[in-house]
């Protein structure tokens, strides 16, 4: 599988890590009431779609860039990736 990286162009799969659904980017809020719910649910609860799905890679044999990659978990196809951190920026986050 090729991931089309923003910045490096075409790279194998194999430079990255998987490390599961880019919800990951939405961390709780530690101060709230229900904090051990919600990080329960954060760390523990995960769907697992077939599909269209947005996921976290690491490129760590590469730059060490997050990447928040959009892909059909049935065909592997892949038709976004984006910087994760231009992702958290854009939620309002990462400031």
């Amino acid at each position: 599988m090729i991931i089309n990286h923003p910045l490096l162009g075409p790279r194998d799969a194999q430079e990255f890590t998987y490390l599961g659904d880019a919800a990951l980017i939405e961390r709780p809020d530690g101060q709230a009431e229900d904090a051990a719910r919600q990080f329960y649910e954060y760390l523990y609860l995960r769907d697992n779609p077939a599909g269209k799905h947005r996921e976290l890679w690491f490129h760590e044999q590469g730059d060490r860039s997050w990447l928040v990659v959009t892909r059909d978990t049935l065909t592997h196809e892949i038709t976004k990736v984006e910087l994760a951190r231009d992702v958290a920026r854009a939620r309002g986050r990462g400031k």
